[in-house]
Parts: structure tokens; sequence; C-alpha cells
């Protein structure tokens, strides 16, 4: 062989070399895995982006998190087992859609309605959904659908519940009316066990998980099409009771997810339990929260709720636990609740120490709300929603953003944004510009 010959032997033989090195070093990255949790961020659907420091970080449709406020309605909020005295003001929507939409920062709200409601007053139910939906689109916002319960239904809590019917607990002696809701309580314990079990079903023998997609369906069925839809919150703050349920709410966030797939393309959401009790017998971990999520993780968000300044004790134990449970789970954050409050001790009816909210000793500042914010950004997350915007008044004040004057001669309302307003404007605004 000639020196010409070898010479070009010897270069096709270097730049295949360098083409397999280049493929491995390719592969090698493409299976790395980052073991740190507080490097592991997801994006709004975007690939993740390498930092100079080879960081993981999260990018949006808009180069940010979705930033926003709780809202909740009238119709979509009505309570089976007690009066709804509160009045509701003339272009509540309008005015709050047009108000949030000014504040540059925000760009979504969470907007909890109830099945009971629905069950209630379907007719106005759906025709508010669909006032929330395009005045939403008029002002450029987007909406997470949450399909929200709070003391599991009014049926059990007639004080203080809202969320399931009452055609879901006929059975007088495992859930009297009025014997409670609260994770605490008795009845609220067999309710959500046999719930989780499959065992609940209605009047005429309907399985509870069936009826409830069905609901959920109607929902989308309504807004889906509109551009202001974000996505939908499968059931807000589930109870658990037993170590054993978090794969079964596994079981159900799947089939929820999977069957609402068939319909839609939108943002699913699937929520943390509750009680968030680190030291309880139930098993709250991050290997037990990460068994909740979906088998489908395409375009799923984990949400939580924060109600303190996550800079030690239990909050901060409480935020790495999520972070945590995202990382095993695979799914991006969303804070969908947040603010900050002081719980004192008390007992309840049953005679149980509990830890309840100290209305007038609650309250947020502006340092306190640039912490939480700027804490969020730094683990980066898919979103957050400040609780809450409501024509109803707080007994804690920082609970709402709005302040209704209604005129005593015309009976008309008019909303005004709180300092609470400005504060969490301003916290969003200064550490996302």
């Amino acid at each position: 062989m000639n020196k010409s010959k070898l010479g070009n032997l010897h270069s096709k033989i270097d730049i295949r070399c360098c083409v397999i090195l280049i493929v491995g070093i390719l592969l090698t990255n493409c299976f790395t895995f980052n073991t740190n949790p507080s490097n592991i961020v997801f994006s709004q659907g975007n690939p993740p982006v390498l930092d100079d420091k080879n960081e993981r970080q999260i990018v949006s449709d808009e180069g940010q998190p979705y930033l926003g406020v709780n809202m909740r309605g009238y119709y979509t909020s009505m309570p089976q087992s007690r009066e709804f005295k509160f009045l509701f003001p003339e272009n509540y929507y309008e005015t709050s859609f047009k108000t949030l939409s000014k504040a540059n920062a925000i760009d979504h709200v969470r907007y909890r309605f109830y099945w009971e409601s629905y069950v209630k007053s379907p007719v106005e139910f759906i025709k508010e959904i669909k006032q929330v939906a395009e005045t939403a689109d008029k002002y450029g916002l987007k909406v997470i659908y949450d399909n929200h319960q709070f003391h599991t239904s009014s049926w059990l809590n007639v004080a203080r519940g809202t969320g399931f019917p009452a055609y879901l607990f006929d059975d007088p002696v495992l859930y009297k009316q009025g014997s409670g809701g609260a994770p605490k309580s008795t009845a609220a314990k067999t309710w959500w066990t046999n719930w989780w079990n499959g065992a609940v079903k209605s009047v005429n023998g309907t399985d509870g998980w069936k009826l409830q997609l069905d609901f959920l369906n109607k929902i989308v069925q309504t807004v889906d099409s509109h551009s202001s839809t974000l996505g939908y919150e499968i059931l807000s703050e589930p109870q658990v009771h037993s170590e054993d349920q978090w794969a079964k709410i596994g079981k159900f966030n799947n089939y929820i997810t999977q069957e609402l797939r068939k319909s839609t393309n939108r943002t699913i959401v699937y929520s943390m339990n509750i009680p968030i009790d680190l030291k309880s017998s139930i098993g709250v971990n991050a290997e037990n929260l990460a068994k909740m999520v979906p088998l489908n993780k395409e375009n799923v968000v984990f949400k939580f709720s924060l109600y303190g300044i996550p800079s030690a004790g239990y909050q901060a134990d409480k935020l790495d636990l999520f972070l945590n449970a995202s990382r095993l789970a695979g799914v991006p954050l969303y804070i969908g609740e947040w603010n900050n409050v002081k719980r004192i001790s008390t007992v309840n009816e049953e005679g149980k120490k509990i830890w309840e909210i100290a209305a007038t000793q609650s309250d947020i500042s502006q340092v306190d709300a640039n912490s939480i914010v700027d804490e969020f950004k730094n683990i980066g997350i898919w979103g957050m929603a400040f609780w809450e915007w409501s024509f109803i008044v707080s007994d804690t004040p920082n609970f709402n953003l709005a302040s209704v004057k209604f005129d005593n001669a015309t009976g008309a309302g008019k909303i005004l944004p709180t300092k609470y307003f400005q504060i969490v404007e301003k916290a969003y605004q200064e550490a996302y510009g």
C-alpha cells in the first residue's frame, strides 16, 4: 500500500473515531440523571435548558412560571345543606378579570367549584362557568378549573363543608348528617376509605368514580374550546387515612386522567392530600406522595398548598417533602394555594387536639410575600396562585384580595382590590419582572 492510500485510510479511521466518540458522549448525556432533588425542575412543555452551572432551569412559553390567584364564584360554590346568604355583586367577573389583567405579573386564576353546587343548581352552575371562560378570554387570562372540596361535603359538615353531593352519603348510620367532614371525623374517615376502595355508590348504585368523571366531563365540554382554559384539577386535597390509600389515590388519578384525555389535551392537575402531618401513622413521605401520580404524566402537574414562610421548621420541611415527591414522580410542581397564616391549637367537637387558623393573628407583609415568592422561584416551579380573590368577606383579612362595597340605595356592589392585592402584585413583579 502506498503512502497516499495509507494516509487516506488513516483520515477515514480518524473521522469514524471522532463520530463514534461524539455519539458516545451524546448517549452518555442522554442517560445521565441528576440525583440532586434541588436541581430537578420542570418546564411547561418546552425542553429544559442548562445554565452556566449545568443546572436544569424552568422554561415556560413566556419564560416564567404561571403567576396567579384563586377565585371563587357564586352558584359554583353554593352548598346543598345550608343557606347561601351572601350578596353577589353585579359585573363580578367583568370587574375582577379586568382588574387582574391590569396587574402585569398575574396571568391566571385557579377557579374553584364544587360538585354539590352543580347538583344543587345545574343550569346556573354551567351558565356561570361559561361566563368565567368568556370573560377570561376577553381579558387574556388563563383559568385552571379546580374541583374543590373542603371538609368533604356540606352533608357531613353543615356549617363549613362543601364538596361532594349529598346522594353519595346515603347511609344514615355511617354518614349521619352533620357528623363531621374534617380528617379527624370518624364519618369522614369511613367515607374516604370507602371512596378509595370504590365502595361509594349513588342511590341507584352507580359507581362514585364514574359519577365524578361524568361531572368533570361536563366542565370539559363547557370550557375546553376556550383559549383561556389552562387546565383542570381532578380533586383538591383529598383525605388519606391509612398508608395503603396512597396507591389507591394513584389508581383514581390515573382513571380520571386517562378518561379525560379522551376529550382534552389541557393540563391536568392532581393534588396533595390532607392531612400533611409529617409524623403521622399514614406515612406522609415523598415515596408515598409519588404513588399518587397518574401513569400518563404528559402535561400533568402536582399541586400543593403552602400557608407560611418556608425558611425553616415545618414549612421548610413541607416544601422539601413536595420537592422530593415531585422528583420521584417526575412531574412539575404547582403551588395552587399560598399565603401566610398563624395557627393555634384547639380542641374540636370530638375532644381531639387540632390546629386552627388564628384569623386575627394572621397577616402577610410585603417582606413575607417577597420571601415566599423568591423561595418558589429558587426551587423552580410550574406556577403559583395566591389564596384568594372573593366577593365574601373573610375572617382572615389576608385571605381576600378584594373588597366589595354595596350601595344601600341600589344594592349594586363595587369591587376594589385590597392592600394585599398590591402586596401580591409587587411580590410577583419583583421576582419575575
